[in-house]
C-alpha cells in the first residue's frame, strides 16, 4: 500500500510537470539570467561597497581565492578535454580555467575593475578558439560541470561588458552548442543522479546564453519528467527527503542535490518556479541531508533500487558524513527569505560553514554567502 500511494504521488508530479511546460516554447529571457540577474548582481556591488554583511565576509572569501586574480596565468587552452578514470586530459586545466573565467566575470562585477573583466574574456576567448572535443567515459561530467562554469562567466561578460567583441561572443556560443552540448544532451540515463543534474543545470545554461528556447525547455522537462536518476523525483526519491544517492555517500548526495538547486535558481531567474515542484520536494531533500550531517541519527531510511537498477542502498551512508559542502546559502536563501518557507536544518548547516568558500573542483558555485544572500524581506 505505501508503494501505491507513493507510485500515486510520483504519477500526479508528473502529470503536473509535463501540463506545466506545455507551450513555453518562443519564451523571452532575462540577461544576464543564470545565476545571477541584473538585480543579483547590483544588490552584491551595492551591498559591498557599503560593507553590509554576511556580503562582505562572502566577497572577502572570493576575493582571496586564486582563481579570482585578474593576473590569472592560464592553464589551457586544450582542443580535446578527455575525463576518464583511466586517463583524464585537459580536464584539470579546463575545470581551473573555467573557475577563473566565472570568478573574475563575478569581481567584475562587483568592483567594477576592469582588470578581472579583461580576463575573464580572455579565458573564454582561448578556450573558444581551440576546444573542439570532450570526451572520455565521464564526458557529461566534464562537460556538465565545466561547460556550466564557462556557460555563467559567458551570460555575466556578454551583459555586463560591452567591449566583448561580437565575433567572440558568437565564437563562445559555437564551442557551448557544438562541443559542450552534445555530451549533455541525452543526459545520463545509465548513472547516478549527479550525472543527470549536471546535464540539466548545463543544457538550461546553454539554452539561455543561445536564446535557445529548446534547450531550456529541454531541460525543464527532464527536471520534472525524465527517465533517469536526475529527474526531481527520482533524485529525492520519498516525501521524507531521502535522495537516491543517500545510501552511497554523503558528498554525492550534497552534490546531486546542489546540482538540481542550481538549475532551479537558474528556472527561478527565468519566471519559471522549480523550486516549488512536487509540493518543495527539493527542499524535502535538503532538510534531510543536512540534518544528518549536522549529526541528527533520527532521519528515516527506506530501501531504495534506483532507475537502473545498479544502485540499491539498504540503509544510509556515513561515508562523508558532517563534511559540508557549500550548496545551503542559495536554497535556505529561496525558501526562507524569498519565500518564507522554513528550512530550519538547511539554515544550521549555512551557518556552520558560512561564510561558504570554494566547491570542490567545479562541482559548484560556491561563495553562496555573498551571491545567494536575499534580505528576509523577500526582496530579488
Amino acid at each position: 500500500m505505501r508503494f501505491l500511494s507513493v507510485f500515486v504521488v510520483s504519477c500526479l508530479c508528473a502529470a503536473v510537470a509535463l501540463a506545466q511546460t506545455a507551450g513555453v516554447a518562443g519564451r523571452e529571457f532575462a540577461h544576464p539570467g543564470l545565476l545571477h540577474s541584473r538585480e543579483d548582481v547590483a544588490r552584491m556591488r551595492q551591498r559591498v561597497a557599503a560593507g553590509d554583511e554576511p556580503w562582505k565576509s562572502g566577497f572577502e572569501v572570493l576575493r582571496a581565492d586564486a582563481c579570482s586574480r585578474a593576473d590569472w596565468r592560464l592553464r589551457g587552452p586544450r582542443d580535446t578535454v578527455t575525463r576518464c578514470p583511466s586517463g583524464s586530459r585537459g580536464n584539470s586545466e579546463m575545470v581551473l580555467d573555467g573557475n577563473a573565467a566565472y570568478q573574475n566575470a563575478l569581481m567584475w562585477c562587483v568592483t567594477g575593475d576592469e582588470a578581472h573583466a579583461r580576463k575573464a574574456v580572455e579565458i573564454l576567448n582561448a578556450w573558444s578558439r581551440v576546444l573542439v572535443r570532450m570526451d572520455g567515459r565521464d564526458v557529461q561530467l566534464s562537460a556538465g560541470l565545466n561547460g556550466f562554469k564557462f556557460a555563467n562567466a559567458a551570460e555575466l561578460m556578454r551583459h555586463t561588458y560591452p567591449a566583448w567583441q561580437a565575433e567572440d561572443i558568437a565564437r563562445c556560443e559555437k564551442m557551448l552548442k557544438e562541443v559542450v552540448y552534445p555530451p549533455v544532451a541525452n543526459f545520463a540515463l545509465h548513472a547516478n543522479g549527479n550525472w543527470d543534474a549536471a546535464c540539466i543545470k548545463t543544457v538550461m545554461a546553454i539554452g539561455v546564453f543561445c536564446d535557445d528556447a529548446e534547450l531550456f525547455d529541454r531541460a525543464v522537462r527532464y527536471f520534472r519528467a525524465g527517465k533517469g536518476n536526475g529527474r526531481l523525483t527520482h533524485y529525492v526519491v520519498n516525501d521524507t527527503g531521502q535522495s537516491q544517492e543517500s545510501g552511497r555517500d554523503q558528498q554525492h548526495a550534497q552534490l546531486g542535490l546542489g546540482l538540481l538547486a542550481e538549475a532551479c535558481e537558474i528556472a527561478w531567474t527565468q519566471g519559471v518556479d522549480l523550486y516549488g515542484e512536487c509540493d518543495n520536494r527539493l527542499l524535502k531533500g535538503f532538510e534531510y541531508t543536512a540534518r544528518y550531517n549536522l549529526g541528527d541519527d533520527g532521519v528515516p531510511f527506506a530501501e531504495h533500487i534506483d532507475t537502473t537498477g545498479k544502485y540499491r542502498h539498504k540503509k544510509i551512508s556515513a561515508d562523508g558524513r558532517l563534511r559540508l559542502r557549500p550548496v545551503y546559502e542559495m536554497v535556505w536563501n529561496h525558501y526562507e527569505n524569498r519565500r518564507g518557507i522554513p528550512a530550519p536544518f538547511t539554515r544550521q548547516a549555512a551557518e556552520k560553514i558560512r561564510p561558504e568558500g570554494a566547491a570542490h573542483g567545479s562541482d559548484h558555485p560556491g561563495f553562496g554567502t555573498l551571491l545567494f544572500t536575499v534580505p528576509a524581506s523577500g526582496v530579488h
